[in-house]
Formats: C-alpha cells, structure tokens, sequence
C-alpha cells in the first residue's frame, strides 16, 4: 500500500479521516508524526506522500504538491497563536518557538522581521506556554494545545490575523506533498475526494475529538467550518507564494523553486503563480 504521513491534529482531520475510517480505509499505511517529522520521513523516502509545513516544500528536493487541498486560513485560525504578557510586540527581545511546525516557526520570524523590523532571540522550547514565557517575552503555540491553554493576564495574537492584517492575503500551513519518483504508487489517491469526505463527516469528527479537546463542541465546528479552510484558492496560492519570497529575503530557506501541481492521474505537473 503507498505509505502516508500526516498528523492527527484537529485541523487535518478532514484530510485524512477518509484514510482512517471512511471509504478509503485499508487503502494506504498512513502514520501520523508531528508535521516537522511527516517532512522528514518523506525526504527520506520512507513514505511517498505526506502532509507537510508549506514551508518543507522550498527544503524538500524533487516533490510536488497536490492541488487545492491544504490546511490554511483565510483570516482567524486559532491553531496558531504568538503569546505574550507585552502590549507593544517591538519591545520583544526573545521569543520562545513550538518548532514541531517549521512553517508557523518561519511566519514567526517573519512577522518580527519584515512587518515590525525587529529580530528577537529565537529559542526552540517544549510547548508549555508557563515555562516559555518564564524566560522569554513571547512564545509561539501550535495545534490544539494553542486553543486551550490558560490565556489569563496574557495578551493572544492569531497568527494568520497578523498575516493577513499585513498582507491582505490567506495563510496556507500544511499541503499534500509527494516525492515525483513516486508518482504511480500514489497515482490512485484522490487527496481532493478524501478531504470532501472528511468534510461530510464533520458531525463524526467532532463526536471523536470533542473527547480528547476539552473545547465545546460548537466551538470546535467553528474551528473547522470557518477558522480553517482546506482549499487552496488563488488568494491562498498568493499568499503561500509571498511567504515564500519573504523566507527567502530573511534567509530562512536557500531558494524560491515554483510551485508545482501535480494531477496524479495523469502525472502531469502544473506550475503556480
């Protein structure tokens, strides 16, 4: 069976259920790392697709992304969130990263750099938002530990609000990626059919991780109907190719290679903007 990464995160849920308890069940062997470990198995070849930081797709060599399926956000995302006790994000002067995302790791800098012109002391730290901020003004959280930590007396800004407050653009943190070598072993996989699937089944995603978030169930379909979006417009491929340039001015990746769509059944690839 072809061999998939993606993490169980609430936010990719819609991605994969269809692999785990849909109709596409049996189908592949999915596991399911942190996003910075579903990068480097499928640099490894050890799986030839995985979901992955949009970020790992400019480190990666010789993959491609398939198309409009992703994990972003075209405003408020929630997942994603810059905490700090700080009223002016300027007088930062160290900065605590969750970095099992490496894409949200790089919006971090990102925003301090390009948008508010400064550069705090980056620290790679565990996600625990009391240690981070014991020693460090503000700390990155990610995933679902970001939407139920104790925000008292803490000021908590959305990432992809930030992003999009500069940019008037969409923010897309996890795509689909898959190695070319390996291209006919995943040529059966309809990722775009998988996530519909997964968006149908909406009710039953909630009734499963409703158990593991202690968030109301009303505000974890919110999360999933508008906080995230799962499609990979052109707002959002803009977006995704901004991030991109701006990564590559602060020397957070090497290159700029073009993105590139894959249409598995025909293994015909499509360049983006």
């Amino acid at each position: 069976m072809p061999r998939l990464a993606a993490s169980s995160y609430l936010n990719s849920a819609p991605l994969i259920w269809s692999f785990v308890h849909g109709s596409r069940k049996g189908t592949v062997n999915l596991t399911d790392p942190v996003p910075a470990r579903c990068a480097q198995l499928l640099e490894e070849g050890a799986v030839e697709a995985a979901l992955i930081p949009v970020i790992e797709y400019q480190r990666i060599p010789e993959v491609s992304l398939i198309p409009d399926v992703c994990v972003g956000s075209k405003g408020n995302v929630r997942s994603v969130v810059l905490v700090t006790r700080m009223q002016d994000l300027r007088e930062v002067r160290s900065v605590a990263l969750d970095e099992s995302s490496r894409t949200s790791a790089a919006l971090m800098k990102i925003i301090f750099l390009e948008f508010l012109g400064v550069e705090p002391k980056w620290v790679t730290s565990a996600p625990n938002v009391d240690l981070m901020l014991k020693d460090n003004d503000a700390a990155l959280i990610i995933g679902d530990p970001a939407m139920t930590f104790a925000k008292d007396e803490l000021r908590v800004l959305d990432m992809a609000s930030l992003w999009r407050e500069y940019t008037d653009l969409g923010f897309v943190f996890a795509v689909w990626a898959v190695r070319n070598k390996d291209l006919s072993r995943v040529a059966a996989i309809d990722f775009a059919a998988a996530r519909d699937e997964g968006l149908d089944q909406i009710e039953e995603i909630l009734s499963h991780y409703e158990r593991e978030i202690p968030l109301a169930r009303d505000e974890l379909r919110e999360y999933l109907t508008n906080d995230i979006t799962f499609h990979i417009g052109d707002q959002m491929q803009q977006g995704m190719q901004l991030y991109f340039d701006l990564a590559f001015k602060h020397e957070l990746i090497k290159q700029v290679k073009p993105l590139r769509f894959v249409d598995l059944m025909g293994h015909r690839m499509k360049r983006g903007i």
